[in-house]
């Protein structure tokens, strides 16, 4: 028995060590996320978080404090939990910045950067029966050994060592997005919004973030490449299960079991007159015969998402009229992308893509000459945006900004025709978008999601040579599920 409890609190790792199987049973804290000790398959040693090492982190602490006014204080919250009923939690997301800083994946602390204590860490404590009912997570303790912060307290310390910190400095940012009582309540936080002291520190978080780092790069290659496969399996999927709801599940299945954490977002899977609706997230119909679906999707693999969208017909193949549309997109779609380089702006890039696409318009019927323009009711949407922990990542960078290497954007024409367009009724309830995400380089660009077929001829060669003997019988199993 007492050999089965020493079993019990020790945890047995397994390493390959020159080609051989190396067991230890040494102990390790459970610092409440993934850490190389717990985590031997999926980080390495110096990691603070899956492929970015510890070195990284501390370098965008003294990048962050480098374009920190002096005698300024930053002060960071992670993401608070949300609620799906009393007892049950929404699966937990970090905040962005706060995760970018700090790495600490977990819910409850407070970080504080400054010229004077570097990074300083309010961390959260545990009751046993938190411990008992949602397991261990990071202690004051865990802030230096895992985080590499310079300095922690519990957060019960927070009243009494912020409020100096606040005082001692002439300007305050905070990231407003996620600021929380436990700070903004202290009389030197209001004090200095009150005299006007207080600044978004988004403005300088975004900044850093917008060109990402080799090894941020490996990461977004990766969630790409499982998005893309995902994708792949889904676009084969969807002639014998042609619904939506099913080809949502399809996405997910197959980017989980390729080790991805979450959706990027809630999957967009419009078929029919669905797809016209820009962000669709019902996926609660079948898909006609005969008619497409529009899947914007993406996965995050270790704070990295991906975001890509394919137009495709279930049945196998395109009428001419969809032909004509598709192919307008997928030509603004591939003329873009030459435009993708240093130097060139989302926004240049963008007034190219509605020139190209009304002139195109014009020519298939859609819109008249007689003067009248429903472009922006067709196309509201921008050519793209950027890329990186979040979908719309560095939100507060201007599109008019000029790119540059390790800028990541997206490339995403588009035309969503809703069912009460006053246009000609034979182009009604379509909606056609093709988005690719895209690395600016040195020279020019790379396509992420290049391993998705867009072209039509490699589309219905795909679904058309698919097996078809699996996909009956797996349809009537569908069928089934969803009558």
């Amino acid at each position: 028995m007492q050999i089965l409890m020493r079993k019990l609190l020790q945890r047995i790792s397994c390493r390959q060590v020159n080609g051989r199987r190396v067991y230890s049973t040494k102990k390790f804290v459970d610092s409440g996320q993934p850490t190389p000790a717990s985590h031997p398959q999926l980080m390495k040693e110096g990691e603070i978080t899956p492929g970015i090492s510890a070195e990284e982190y501390i370098s965008r602490r003294k990048r962050l404090l480098e374009i920190l006014p002096e005698n300024s204080v930053a002060i960071l919250a992670a993401a608070p939990e949300k609620m799906m009923t009393d007892v049950v939690p929404y699966p937990y997301r970090q905040d962005a910045n706060y995760l970018y800083i700090t790495g600490c994946q977990q819910p409850g602390g407070v970080a504080v950067l400054s010229h004077e204590c570097g990074l300083c860490m309010f961390m959260p404590e545990t009751s046993a029966h938190d411990v008992i009912w949602k397991g261990q997570i990071a202690g004051v303790d865990a802030a230096p050994e895992t985080f590499k912060a310079d300095k922690a307290y519990p957060m019960s310390k927070i009243q009494e060592i912020l409020p100096d910190m606040i005082g001692r400095s002439s300007k305050l940012f905070h990231n407003q997005e996620t600021a929380v009582q436990t700070y903004t309540n202290l009389e030197a936080f209001q004090k200095a919004d009150f005299y006007g002291a207080v600044r978004n520190l988004s403005r300088l978080t975004h900044e850093l973030r917008w060109v990402k780092s080799p090894a941020e790069l490996k990461l977004m290659r990766e969630s790409a490449s499982i998005g893309c496969q995902a994708l792949l399996q889904t676009m084969l999927h969807s002639k014998s299960h042609p619904y939506e709801g099913l080809l949502a599940a399809k996405f997910e299945y197959e980017c989980k079991m390729r080790g991805a954490q979450r959706m990027a977002f809630n999957p967009v899977v419009g078929g029919g007159p669905n797809a016209a609706v820009i962000h669709y997230s019902r996926n609660d119909q079948k898909i006609d015969d005969g008619d497409l679906v529009l899947m914007d999707v993406g996965c995050e693999l270790h704070g990295y998402v991906s975001d890509m969208t394919r137009t495709w017909p279930p049945c196998g193949s395109f009428s001419s009229l969809e032909e004509a549309l598709y192919d307008l997109i997928l030509q603004t779609n591939k003329e873009c992308l030459e435009l993708c380089m240093p130097g060139t702006s989302l926004l240049q890039i963008h007034h190219y893509s509605v020139g190209m696409l009304r002139k195109g318009l014009k020519e298939i019927g859609i819109v008249n000459s007689d003067g009248t323009d429903p472009y922006n009711e067709l196309n509201p949407t921008s050519i793209g945006h950027y890329l990186g922990m979040d979908v719309h990542d560095s939100s507060v960078v201007t599109y008019e900004r000029p790119l540059e290497p390790g800028v990541v954007i997206t490339i995403e024409p588009g035309i969503y025709i809703p069912l009460s367009f006053s246009g000609p009724e034979r182009f009604r309830g379509i909606g056609i978008r093709i988005e690719d995400e895209v690395l600016i380089t040195e020279t020019g660009y790379e396509v992420l999601t290049g391993s998705l077929p867009k072209e039509i001829k490699h589309i219905e060669s795909l679904l058309n040579n698919f097996s078809s003997e699996t996909g009956r019988e797996n349809h009537i199993n569908a069928k089934a599920a969803t009558s």
